[in-house]
């Protein structure tokens, strides 16, 4: 077998997020009497002649072998009390969006691998957190707590293993893969879990003798290249933990924010507008690094008990120096009707309707 140096970059912290079936969890949380019960995201078999394929299910439903993509006959058969419900895909997507606005606030390194999974490069982001993992349970925290949804999230250096590990331990499980462990992990695995290995893939495999990742790993990557072509060779790099994908943020940037979170509250007015300045501050040094103006405020402030408060302000110039964005947010917090009673647990303040500097605005 031919021996030479991979290269493996471990450098790069990547989260995926797969929210835990996702469809029919909206709609039971949307339907506390669906609660304890299977709901098949399908139309009724009974109402179509039998025609229909599922779309997903919860995981009371799949304990009766219903998964996405069977016909809606079957899983009628398999489970004849099961509560079809043919989708509501308006509601689906609008949470989708919401979910994404949680990733925001964590990175704009986001790739939306479907509605219901996505990509996070946190190698560098916005809480200015060394841990993936915390940023990863923050998520699960959010998305629970404000949407009523659980996900699962795999931590990885890589795409491919942080899929792998989402994957791992659901629904509502946090998989970690550092780089040292990687190799033995994936050893251990079938080879039909390695993502794209599929119906037409896997009988080859096994025909050269191919069961596992250890297999993988000791396969000559040359005879897998001939006979897989440049997805053979792909798979070797996987089972040895190597997968060079970025995560793909196409993306403009429309907007440029800062939050911090407060372990102790804050309380009175004065402290939250000195907090705001310090916010103020680090937004315009971003802008001003990025050489980006905008002409809106947004002012975020969460309170003790997670009620949320939200104002914005429109100017009639760009702006992006740290005095106009520390008046703005001075000027929106008198806004507000602020209650000092409840203690704020989360401050930020964001910039946005970016555009060319042609009316810098000084804010007085």
């Amino acid at each position: 077998m031919l021996i030479f140096p991979l290269i493996n970059d471990t450098s790069r912290k990547i989260i995926h997020i797969d929210m835990d079936a996702f469809f029919a969890s909206v709609e039971v949380r949307d339907n506390p009497e669906l609660k304890n019960k299977p709901v098949i995201i399908a139309r009724n078999p009974l109402e179509t002649g039998g025609r229909g394929v599922v779309s997903t299910c919860n995981y009371i439903a799949r304990e009766y072998g219903i998964h996405s993509a069977m016909s809606s006959k079957e899983a009628y058969d398999l489970c004849p009390q099961g509560v079809f419900i043919s989708g509501h895909y308006e509601k689906y997507t609008k949470t989708s969006q919401q979910v994404r606005e949680i990733f925001k606030r964590y990175t704009d390194e986001i790739e939306a691998a479907s509605i219901d999974e996505a990509y996070l490069d946190v190698t560098e982001n916005k809480i200015h957190a060394n841990s993936a993992i915390k940023i990863a349970k923050m998520i699960q925290y959010d998305i629970y707590t404000e949407l009523g949804l659980t996900c699962s999230a795999g931590v990885s250096y890589n795409k491919f293993l942080a899929k792998i590990a989402s994957d791992y331990e659901k629904p509502h499980g946090l998989t970690v893969i550092l780089p040292e462990d990687a190799e033995e992990f994936l050893a251990h695995l079938p080879v039909e879990k390695f993502h794209g290995v599929g119906k037409a893939t896997l009988p080859k495999l096994h025909e050269i003798g191919i069961m596992t990742g250890k297999d993988l790993q000791k396969a000559d990557p040359l005879d897998m290249a001939d006979q897989f072509g440049l997805y053979g060779w792909e798979l070797f790099l996987k089972a040895n933990g190597i997968h060079h994908s970025k995560v793909k943020s196409s993306r403009q940037r429309k907007s440029v924010g800062k939050e911090h979170t407060y372990g102790k509250l804050l309380y009175r007015p004065d402290d939250v507008l000195g907090e705001l300045e310090k916010l103020s501050r680090r937004v315009s040094q971003t802008l001003q690094d990025k050489d980006l103006v905008g002409d809106t405020l947004v002012l975020k402030l969460r309170y003790s008990d997670f009620s949320t408060l939200t104002k914005r302000k429109k100017y009639d110039g760009k702006f992006n120096d740290f005095e106009s964005l520390q008046r703005a947010g001075q000027e929106i917090f008198d806004l507000i009707d602020y209650d000092d009673a409840k203690g704020v647990r989360l401050l930020g303040i964001t910039l946005t309707g970016f555009g060319p500097k042609e009316e810098l605005l000084d804010i007085q």
